[in-house]
C-alpha cells in the first residue's frame, strides 16, 4: 500500500480530522501526519500540544506517524517516501482553496497526487476555529473533539461549561 501525508494545523484536532486520518489509514495503509511550524502563524496550541492532541487521538490506528513539516508539503511528501497528499473538504469553500493547493504541488512535483475525502455529513460543520471559539467562551466540546484529549484541552485553556 501507499504510504500518504495529511497535513493540516490541527489547531486543535476534531473528530472531523480523525475520521479522516481513519479512512485514509483504511485506503492507504500508512499516514504520516503533517503538522506544520510556521512561526508567522499565531497558533492556539503549542506544536507540541497539537502533536500530543493527535498522539492520543490516533493511538488506536494502526500505521499512523506524526511529524513536523517546515517548507513546502511536497518536499516534505517525497521526504518521506510518500505519494499521496490526502485533504478533507468540509465546504465548497474548503474544495476551491484545496484545489488551488492541490494545482501548485502538481506543478511542482507531478508525481505527487492529492487525494480529496469529503468529510462525514455527521461531522462537516466541525472546524478548529469552530472549536477554538467554543473553548474560549467555556462551550461543550463534547463530539467535536476527541473525548480523550478534552481534559487536555481544559487544562491548557481552562474549564468548560456542561
Amino acid at each position: 500500500m501507499t504510504k500518504c501525508v495529511y497535513a493540516g494545523s490541527f489547531d486543535p484536532v476534531t473528530c472531523g480530522h480523525i475520521d479522516i486520518i481513519e479512512r485514509a489509514a483504511k485506503s492507504f495503509g500508512k499516514v504520516i501526519i503533517a503538522v506544520p511550524v510556521n512561526i508567522e502563524k499565531k497558533y492556539t496550541f503549542s506544536k507540541d500540544q497539537r502533536i500530543e492532541f493527535i498522539r492520543k487521538s490516533t493511538a488506536h490506528i494502526d500505521d499512523v506517524s506524526i511529524d513536523t513539516v517546515d517548507g513546502l508539503l511536497v518536499d516534505f511528501v517525497k521526504a518521506k517516501g510518500a505519494g499521496v497528499i490526502v485533504k478533507g473538504l468540509r465546504t465548497m469553500s474548503d474544495f476551491e482553496y484545496e484545489f488551488q493547493m492541490a494545482s501548485i504541488n502538481r506543478t511542482l512535483s507531478s508525481d505527487i497526487d492529492t487525494v480529496f475525502m469529503m468529510a462525514d455529513p455527521k461531522l462537516s460543520f466541525i472546524s478548529s476555529t469552530l472549536v477554538r471559539e467554543l473553548i474560549f467562551h467555556g462551550g461543550s466540546l463534547k463530539g467535536l473533539v476527541p473525548e480523550c484529549i478534552i481534559g487536555d484541552i481544559k487544562k491548557y485553556i481552562g474549564g468548560e461549561k456542561s
